[in-house]
């Protein structure tokens, strides 16, 4: 297949999980810090010396900017095999790779988008957007599984989650109440409970320091917030009854983050990770970044 029929294909929203504008904008917002990496790279490759050639001279790039996000957005939507992508547009898989590594960042970088065109790019730019609109934010933890570490490396068993029984890294999705993700952080091992996952990344902390924002939390997060005490078995019906009446109301205020979560994992590498796990963070943050986009504009 010829470079031109596979940018074609991919261009397809089936393969990139994006429109056709979309594509576009993102092509044109990338430019230039896609630009401003690939300058550095070359200055840090050449001594630090100032190039002697003017941009563009020399060989053509195997790959355009457009290509390179194509195949990122193919392999983020679908999980496609690195050297599937390489065999349509007859390259060498290191190629696609390198382009993966190359356009990840850039998407990780951009923030999450908001109905007002505002783009958050810490939980601190959510809390105060949500001061600022008068949300109510939600929070909650998803876990992606990701490989298993190869035998006798320390620290093996801390990516085992008790609730998954598989391995896995968690991360921390905050939302609106539309289902919107508004900032997804606090990566930690699956191990590592949701509660203290937020405490250690100072999040409780940084909570206390909007008091006019309401959040929702799960009883995974109890200390935060005051989530509904659970009843005792022998408890008298009326009270068990109340206690499901609350648990209910709860629960309906709860699932915009679920739909949150759900517009994350509808991208299949966030479904199950299988390249490094040093680049899930980021990974997570760039799927993060694109599915906002598509859920602003509802």
């Amino acid at each position: 297949m010829s470079i031109k029929k596979a940018r074609a294909a991919l261009s397809r929203s089936v393969f990139t999980g994006i429109s056709g504008n979309h594509l576009d904008r993102l092509v044109a917002e990338l430019a230039e810090p896609f630009g401003a990496a690939r300058e550095g790279r070359l200055h840090r490759r050449h001594g630090e010396r100032d190039r002697h050639r003017w941009p563009g001279a020399g060989a053509p790039e195997t790959l355009t900017l457009r290509d390179r996000l194509l195949v990122t957005l193919a392999w983020l939507r679908l999980a496609m095999p690195h050297e599937a992508l390489a065999l349509l547009y007859g390259v060498d898989r290191s190629t696609v790779s390198t382009a993966v590594r190359q356009i990840r960042p850039p998407l990780a970088n951009r923030g999450f988008a908001t109905p007002s065109g505002q783009r958050l790019h810490t939980l601190a730019d959510v809390l105060a957007y949500a001061a600022a609109e008068g949300l109510t934010v939600r929070l909650d933890g998803t876990e992606i599984q990701v490989r298993r570490p190869k035998a006798n490396r320390p620290g093996r068993r801390v990516f085992v989650s008790g609730k998954k029984k598989q391995n896995t890294i968690k991360a921390t999705v905050a939302s609106d109440a539309h289902g919107r993700p508004l900032w997804a952080g606090a990566i930690r091992p699956g191990r590592q409970h949701d509660q203290t996952a937020v405490r250690t990344e100072g999040i409780d902390d940084l909570l206390d320091a909007y008091p006019g924002v309401q959040y929702l939390v799960d009883d995974g997060y109890r200390g935060l917030a005051r989530p509904t005490t659970k009843t005792e078995k022998d408890a008298p019906p009326n009270e068990i009854a109340a206690y499901e009446a609350v648990r209910k109301a709860q629960s309906s205020q709860r699932i915009p983050a679920e739909h949150a979560i759900a517009a994350i994992k509808w991208w299949r590498t966030l479904q199950r990770f299988t390249g490094r796990r040093d680049a899930l963070p980021e990974t997570i943050r760039a799927v993060t970044s694109l599915a906002s986009d598509r859920a602003a504009t509802r």
